[in-house]
Parts: structure tokens; C-alpha cells; sequence
């Protein structure tokens, strides 16, 4: 599942990790991403200690197939794979995107981060990715964060039918907390998440920006329209 940050990924990895047989993963190439950019983020050095660094060692891991009868959910950040960092290993994967309005996204990211800029939120790399991986895969379901908030089973089985798997209800909530596959990063982002037992409804009314979080939406929302486009409906 290719997402930006603050799109509903984590409640996403959530839902998956209650279907039976199903393990997750979080955000594998974010300390590769970290070690080649050299982006300052929170917890960077806890994050590089705590994980493989090597893009292509990632890569491998991520496409060992799972043991049989059994499913892998793998949360990615498309903004983590810069120029040079392998996508072959995504050969065996089934593909999909996870979207969120950018004016949310930013104003999700500025409350944990003191700046916010373009590429962060991630709406330019996820366009671009999946033009890369249509081409090499075909067209992959895309979904929208507001939709699944709005209709989450609806959602959750138009995704699940898009990817060739049988919708299953315990999809629908989870017990609060951490989990043992969160990324160290949890301490700093998945407050929220951690709070939570289920999909939360969607906001009323889109959140007021102040003008340089609002160029930063208006500058990454060409990008989402074009996903937005091609999103499943329930």
C-alpha cells in the first residue's frame, strides 16, 4: 500500500493486521530513505538504529513471499524511494494507493513537525509512482482516506475485491495500543492511531491553513486530483 504521511496509513495497517493470517509491515524503506537523503526527521537516529538501512536488503526482504495460506501487508511512503532505490521487488506484490486531500495532509504534518514543505506530504511522489507502476504492472486500485472514513466497509470490500481478496468484517476495528510491527516512529506520530478502535467519521469541514500550509496544498493538489480521478467507489 503506497501512501504520503498522515493519510490514514497506520489505521489502514491496522485494519489489515486483523485479518486472519495476516502479518504487517511498516514503513521498511523509511531508515534506507533516512541514510540516502539525509532528511532530518523526528527520531532520525532512533529510526536509523532500528532498522535495515541498505535499499537493497530491503528490497529483498520485501519480496520474499510470505508462508503459504498467508498474507503480507506492507505500508510504504512514497516519498522514502528516491531515484535509485529498487521497485522490482514489487514483481510479486499485488499494488495499491492509499490518498488523503493534501490541505489535510498539511494540516495533519504541521501539527507534528515545525515545517512542512511540498515533499513531504508526498502527493508529487505518489503520482509519479504510480505512473511507474502502471506501466509496469497495469492500472493498481487507488482509494481515498476520506471515502473509507466516510463508508469504511464499503471501502474495505471495494479494496479488498480490487485486489483479489475476500473482504473480511474484523477489518472494521481493533484494540487500542501499540503493536510490536509499529515503527519506532510510533512514539512520535501514532498517538491518534494508538487511541483509536476503528476508522475515525470524517472531518466536518476542511481545516483552515494558514497561507504558507495553503500553498503547500495548492502546489500538491494537481497531483491528487489526478489519483482522485481514478479512485474506487464503493
Amino acid at each position: 500500500m503506497w501512501s504520503g504521511p498522515r493519510n490514514l496509513s497506520t489505521a489502514m495497517m491496522r485494519s489489515f493486521g486483523q485479518r486472519a493470517g495476516c502479518t504487517v509491515v511498516d514503513e521498511p524503506f523509511y531508515g534506507a530513505y533516512l541514510a540516502a537523503s539525509e532528511a532530518d526527521h523526528p527520531m532520525r537516529a532512533e529510526i536509523l538504529a532500528s532498522m535495515e538501512t541498505d535499499p537493497a536488503r530491503v528490497a529483498a526482504a520485501c519480496a520474499a513471499p510470505p508462508p503459504a495460506g498467508t498474507l503480507r501487508y506492507e505500508k510504504h511512503m512514497t516519498h522514502h524511494m528516491p531515484p535509485g532505490f529498487p521497485l522490482d521487488w514489487l514483481d510479486g506484490a499485488r499494488v495499491a494507493f492509499l490518498i488523503r486531500d493534501p490541505g489535510e495532509v498539511a494540516a495533519s504534518y504541521a501539527a507534528k513537525r515545525e515545517t512542512c514543505r511540498r515533499e513531504d506530504i508526498g502527493a508529487d511522489a505518489q503520482a509519479a509512482l504510480y505512473d511507474r507502476c502502471a506501466a509496469r504492472y497495469g492500472p493498481a486500485p487507488v482509494v481515498d482516506a476520506a471515502d473509507i472514513r466516510r463508508a469504511p466497509e464499503a471501502m474495505l470490500r471495494a479494496l479488498c475485491s480490487a485486489l483479489g481478496l475476500a473482504f473480511e468484517p474484523a477489518m472494521l476495528s481493533w484494540q487500542p495500543g501499540r503493536r510490536d510491527s509499529d515503527g519506532v516512529w510510533a512514539a512520535h506520530w501514532y498517538g491518534a492511531v494508538e487511541r483509536s478502535t476503528g476508522f475515525a467519521p470524517p472531518v466536518g469541514t476542511a481545516p483552515a491553513l494558514p497561507n504558507a500550509l495553503a500553498a503547500v496544498a495548492d502546489a500538491a493538489r494537481p497531483a491528487y486530483d489526478r489519483l482522485a480521478a481514478l479512485k474506487l467507489t464503493a
